[in-house]
This record gives structure tokens, C-alpha cells and sequence, in this order.
């Protein structure tokens, strides 16, 4: 796939080669809002039978009938509106927002040309994945970058993605647990993740401490596997207030965060930190184990 004439992808291109996750969802919504408008028409079209029907039915007098009818006519219309609104915003989420937001987390790095080694944690289609090797082929790097994923069929599809781009040289795939990360101490010279560490834990349910304590050991190995010196970058939903809080105690250096975007619905933020050269944690006392 190539470059449109201003240099950037559009969005049918980004598609045609990543295809979009959880389709279920987008189809969902999409049912649901054309089902609300069928039902809102109906409502429109068929008032008067409507209100006769309510008066016959449930309500005795014609007023409280009529403002019935029209209160739940006017419920299904809104409520068509803003799935549309929904299913509109998710396939933007997944689709053209994930690629401006690699492009973004890509760019918060300083220094690709000295990065030799990578790892992008719950790499999916490979979007996040591919912007980081498109970068270090654009500075000569012979790095590489590593994506990291819980399921064999879904890397052996971000290969091919990453083929597509025409990258994959510098791209290797692994299916691993991100609690437990494959890899030794201080390996990799840059972290990464987009919209994937909210993920993690959900089977106890989003805001319960066992959910909160698994994303926290996630976060934990993707700081152990960093070098000191090098940058993680992490883009999610909701809970990044927690990562920044975890980031501080474990004294990252550097940490940023990003302003608010809305993505699936809910807010989102991009934080980037760095991590030192020795971990302080009291008078004189170095701590080498990074793990949570």
C-alpha cells in the first residue's frame, strides 16, 4: 500500500491492511442503531395508531397517551443517534486514531538510530509494531523490534502485516505472557504498548485490586526488561493514572503524560518515562530488582 500525495495514510489503506479487532462490537452497535431507527421511524410515521393504541392499552386519558408515544419515540431516536455516534467512534478508535497514535508514541522517542533492540507488549494487527520498524529502517538501524502476544494465530497474522509494510527484517513475533515476560533484565532499549495493558486482568473484572495488581506486574516486567537509559511509552484506556503513580515509586525518570483523547468511548492518554541509570529507594541503598 502506498502514501497518499500529502504523505500520510488515509484510512481505507490503514484498513485494508489491518483489518479492524472485535468486529463483534462494531457489528453490535451498528445493528442496535439501525434496529432504534427502524423503531424511531415507526414511532414517527405511525404516531396517531400509536397513541390509540395507548389509550386503549395502558392509559385511559389521550394526553398521557400522546406524551407517551412521544416520549418514547423521541428515546429510540436519540438512542439510534448515539449508537450511530458509538459505532462511528470505535471504528475510528481501531482503525485511523491507533495509527495516528503509534505515529505519536514513534515520535516520543529521541533517538531511534541507537535502539537496537525493541518490544511492543500485546502487538495485535502489528500497527504499533510496524510504525516502530518503519522508524528504525528510516535511520539505518540494524535493531529489531519484538512483538509480544497471547495468541499464536495472532502473530503469525501481524507477520504478514508486517511483510505488507515492508518490514518485516526488522520485525520478530513471540507469543508469551506479558505477566511473566520472556526476557531477561535490562534487554530492550525501548517499550512499548497501545490500548492493551486495560486488557490485562479483566477476568476478575476492571476495577477490582486483583485487576489493578495484574496490570501494576505488567507494568513492573516491562520496566525489569528495560535498560537503564531506556524509553517506555505506553498509550491506554482509563487506568493511567495508576501507571503514572506505579512509574513514580518505582522513580522513573522523564515521566510525561499526554493531553485527554477520547478513544472507544472513554478517555485515553499516552504517558512516556524513562528509566535511570540506578534506582534509588533510600540513604545510599541501590535497588537492582524491578519487579513489582
Amino acid at each position: 500500500m502506498g502514501k497518499t500525495t500529502n504523505g500520510t495514510r488515509d484510512w481505507a489503506q490503514i484498513y485494508a491492511i489491518y483489518g479492524i479487532e472485535q468486529k463483534h462490537t462494531l457489528i453490535f452497535l451498528i445493528i442496535n442503531a439501525i434496529a432504534f431507527s427502524v423503531l424511531s421511524t415507526v414511532f414517527f410515521i405511525y404516531f396517531n395508531p400509536i397513541c390509540v393504541f395507548f389509550q386503549s392499552f395502558l392509559f385511559s386519558n389521550a394526553a398521557a397517551a400522546r406524551f407517551s408515544a412521544g416520549f418514547f419515540g423521541a428515546v429510540t431516536a436519540i438512542s439510534a443517534v448515539c449508537l450511530f455516534f458509538a459505532a462511528a467512534n470505535f471504528f475510528y478508535s481501531a482503525v485511523p486514531l491507533r495509527y495516528e497514535m503509534a505515529q505519536r508514541m514513534v515520535g516520543s522517542v529521541g533517538d531511534w538510530s541507537s535502539v537496537k533492540t525493541a518490544l511492543d507488549l500485546g502487538c495485535g494487527r502489528g500497527i504499533l509494531l510496524n510504525a516502530v520498524a518503519t522508524q528504525l529502517k528510516k535511520t539505518g538501524s540494524s535493531g529489531r523490534v519484538v512483538g509480544l502476544d497471547r495468541s499464536m494465530s495472532t502473530t503469525l497474522s501481524t507477520l504478514r502485516t508486517a511483510h505488507i509494510e515492508g518490514v518485516q527484517e526488522y520485525v520478530t513475533c513471540r507469543e508469551g505472557d506479558v505477566r511473566r515476560l520472556p526476557f531477561s533484565d535490562n534487554y530492550f532499549d525501548v517499550v512499548v504498548s497501545a490500548v492493551f495493558l486495560h486488557t490485562v486482568g479483566k477476568e476478575y473484572g476492571q476495577k477490582t485490586v486483583e485487576a489493578a495488581a495484574e496490570r501494576m506486574r505488567v507494568l513492573g516486567e516491562a520496566v525489569r526488561v528495560l535498560k537503564p537509559g531506556g524509553v517506555g511509552v505506553v498509550w491506554d484506556l482509563v487506568h493511567v493514572p495508576e501507571y503514572v503513580r506505579r512509574l513514580q515509586e518505582l522513580r522513573m525518570e522523564e515521566i510525561r503524560v499526554s493531553k485527554r483523547v477520547t478513544a472507544f468511548m472513554v478517555k485515553s492518554h499516552m504517558v512516556s518515562f524513562k528509566k535511570p541509570s540506578q534506582h534509588f529507594v533510600g540513604s545510599g541503598e541501590v535497588r537492582l530488582d524491578w519487579r513489582c
